[in-house]
C-alpha cells in the first residue's frame, strides 16, 4: 500500500540538504497532529536536526518550509512552520483517494498485512485452566485475548502455535477426584474440595465403576473445549503435564541444567541458581523427599516450546506475578535469551447488572462461568467485550449495556456498521444499481468531510495493526474498529448514496467507499475473532 509519508520524508530530506544539513537524518518521524487544524501530518525534524544544522529549530523549520513550498511533495497543498520547530503539512484529498484504491486492491485478505514477523515462529500459551471444572470469567478473557493476539501475530507474518497446558497432576486433581467420588455416593466433599454444583451434575453423569480421576479429567476437558469452541477459540496443541513427566522430559531438563552447572544440592533438596539470573532467590526443583516441585515440569514444558518457536509467549492469570521472574531466570539458565520469552498478565473480570455485581447462576458455586455469559449475550459480544480494554487492567462488564441493541452498546454499534453495509448492497441490488469498475470511477468527487473521515480511519489501520502487534494489544484494533464504525455511521447519516438526487459519479464513488469500509471492518473483526454479520 502506498504510504504518503514516504513522499513527505523524501521532500524533507531534500529540503534539509537544500538548507545545508548534510547528511540529512536517516530516520525522519512523521506523525498525525492531535489537532486536525494543524494539518494532516507533522514532523519534528527541525527540532531533531537543529543541533547538527547549528541553527535554532524554528529558523531551520522555516527554511525547510520555504524549500518545500517551492517544490511540494505529492498531494501537498501547503506547508507551515509551527511552534518551536514543527513542520506541518496540509494535503489534498487525493492522498485519501489513493488509500481507498489501495484498500480495494488488497482486499480483506491483504489489507494492513505486514511481514514484520516473516521467518519467525512463536508459541503462545493461554488459558491453561486446571481440568477441575468449567472455565470462569477470567479464563474467558484470557481466551479471547490470547486467540486475538495469535491472529494479530499471524496477520503480521508470524507462524503461530496455540498451546494449552493441562495441569493434570498434583493436589488439585486429587481434591477434584475425591469431590467427584463423594458426590457420586451422595456425600459432601471435604471442606477443601470442590463444592460447585457442576460437581454434583458431573458425578450424576459418571458411569458406575468408572475411574473417577480419568473420567473427571476428560469431562472437564470436554466442558472447557466446548466453551472455547463457542468463543471461536481453538488450540494447535494440548500438552498433558502427566504425559510430559511420564516421557522423561522432567529428568531431561534436570540433566541439562546439571550439565550447565545451574543446580546444586542443599539440605537434601536440588536447587536452581535462579538468583543469578534476576530472580529474588534460588528455587527448589526437587524436594528433600525426592518429589519434584511444580516448577520443574513447568521448566521442562517451556524448554520444549522452543522446539516449536523462537519466541515463547505466556498469557497468565492475575496471581502469577511472582512466577514470571522465576521462569525467565530458569530459561536464561538453559541458554534462552531474555528477548525470547514474554509473559503477559491478565487481570480478572467482574459482571454487573442493574448496578450491582451478579452471578449468572448458582451452578458453579462462587464462580462466574463463561458458558453462561455466552448464553446471555452470545459469542461475538462476549469476545468483543473482553477485547475492549487492555488485558492488564481489571474489567467490569455491564450485562445491561452489552445485551442492549443501542449505540450505548459498543459491540452492537460496531457490528451494526457492517450490517448496514450489507443492507445497502441488498437495496442497491433491488434497484438495479451496480458498482462500476473502480478504474472507471472518479474518486476525486469524495470531498465531504464525512467521506474523508472514513478514509482517514482506513488509512490508519496498517499503523494500528503494527502498533498493536508490538504492544501485544489487540484492544487497540477494537478501538480502531469502533472509530471506523463511528465515522461510517456519521457518513451514512450525512451522505446519501441511493437517493434519486445523488449524481451517478458521486453514487459510484460512495459505493466504493462503502466497500472499502467493509474490507476494513472485515480485517479488524477477523483479527478480533468476531463474525461480521450481514444482518442484525
Amino acid at each position: 500500500m502506498p504510504d504518503v509519508r514516504d513522499g513527505l520524508r523524501d521532500g524533507l530530506q531534500a529540503a534539509l540538504e537544500g538548507a545545508g544539513v548534510v547528511p540529512a537524518p536517516v530516520d525522519i518521524a512523521i506523525e498525525r497532529p492531535r489537532d486536525r487544524s494543524h494539518g494532516e501530518w507533522s514532523s519534528n525534524v527541525a527540532l531533531t536536526a537543529a543541533k547538527a544544522a547549528r541553527r535554532p529549530p524554528r529558523q531551520l523549520a522555516e527554511q525547510i518550509v520555504a524549500h518545500l513550498s517551492a517544490e511540494p511533495p505529492p498531494h501537498v497543498v501547503a506547508v507551515e512552520a509551527a511552534g518551536p520547530g514543527f513542520v506541518n503539512f496540509r494535503l489534498a484529498p487525493s492522498w485519501l483517494h489513493e488509500v481507498l484504491a489501495a484498500v480495494i486492491a488488497a482486499g480483506a485478505d491483504g489489507y494492513a498485512r505486514s511481514d514484520a514477523g516473516a521467518g519467525r515462529s512463536v508459541s503462545v500459551e493461554f488459558v491453561s485452566a486446571n481440568p477441575t471444572g468449567p472455565l470462569h470469567a477470567g479464563h474467558g478473557r484470557w481466551a479471547a485475548y490470547g486467540d486475538s493476539l495469535c491472529r494479530l501475530l499471524e496477520h503480521c507474518g508470524y507462524r503461530v502455535t496455540r498451546e494449552f497446558y493441562v495441569n493434570d497432576r498434583g493436589r488439585q486433581i486429587d481434591l477434584f477426584t475425591a469431590s467427584l467420588e463423594a458426590r457420586s455416593r451422595g456425600a459432601e466433599p471435604a471442606e477443601d474440595g470442590y463444592h460447585g454444583e457442576y460437581v454434583t451434575d458431573w458425578a450424576a453423569e459418571m458411569p458406575g465403576g468408572a475411574d473417577a480421576r480419568q473420567w473427571g479429567l476428560e469431562r472437564a476437558h470436554q466442558d472447557q473445549a466446548v466453551t472455547l469452541a463457542a468463543m471461536n477459540v481453538t488450540f494447535d496443541l494440548y500438552t498433558s503435564e502427566s504425559e510430559l513427566v511420564a516421557r522423561g522430559a522432567m529428568a531431561e531438563v534436570l540433566d541439562e541444567l546439571g550439565s550447565r552447572a545451574m543446580v546444586y544440592e542443599h539440605d537434601g533438596a536440588v536447587w536452581l541458581r535462579t538468583g543469578e539470573f534476576g530472580d529474588s532467590a534460588d528455587r527448589v526443583l526437587v524436594k528433600s523427599d525426592s518429589e519434584p516441585t511444580y516448577f520443574l515440569p513447568d521448566i521442562a514444558y517451556h524448554h520444549e516450546k522452543f522446539s516449536r518457536g523462537d519466541l515463547v509467549i505466556d498469557i497468565l492469570g492475575a496471581d502469577h506475578h511472582g512466577y514470571v521472574p522465576r521462569m525467565r531466570a530458569a530459561l536464561a539458565a538453559l541458554g534462552h535469551g531474555s528477548e525470547s520469552y514474554e509473559a503477559l498478565i491478565g487481570q480478572n473480570v467482574t459482571l454487573r447488572r442493574g448496578g450491582v455485581e451478579v452471578r449468572l447462576s448458582k451452578r458453579a458455586g462462587d464462580m462466574v462461568i463463561v458458558s453462561e455469559l455466552l448464553d446471555e449475550v452470545g459469542p461475538d459480544v462476549t469476545r468483543l467485550v473482553y477485547l475492549l480494554q487492555s488485558i492488564d487492567t481489571t474489567q467490569t462488564i455491564d450485562i445491561d449495556v452489552v445485551s442492549a441493541q443501542s449505540s450505548e452498546n459498543p459491540v452492537y454499534y460496531l457490528q451494526y456498521a457492517h450490517a448496514r453495509i450489507h443492507s445497502l448492497g441488498r437495496q442497491a441490488e433491488a434497484r438495479g444499481v451496480q458498482r462500476a469498475p473502480l478504474d472507471e470511477v472518479d474518486l476525486a468527487v469524495l470531498v465531504h468531510e464525512r467521506e474523508l473521515d472514513v478514509l482517514r480511519a482506513l488509512a490508519g489501520l496498517p499503523d494500528t495493526v503494527a502498533a498493536a502487534m508490538r504492544a501485544r494489544a489487540p484492544h487497540q484494533v477494537t478501538a480502531w474498529a469502533r472509530e471506523l464504525a463511528s465515522a461510517f455511521h456519521r457518513f451514512w447519516h450525512d451522505c446519501p448514496i441511493l437517493r434519486d438526487d445523488v449524481g451517478e459519479d458521486l453514487r459510484q464513488a460512495r459505493l466504493w467507499l462503502v466497500e472499502a469500509t467493509r474490507i476494513g471492518l472485515a480485517v479488524a473483526l477477523a483479527i478480533l475473532g468476531v463474525s461480521a454479520p450481514e444482518r442484525l
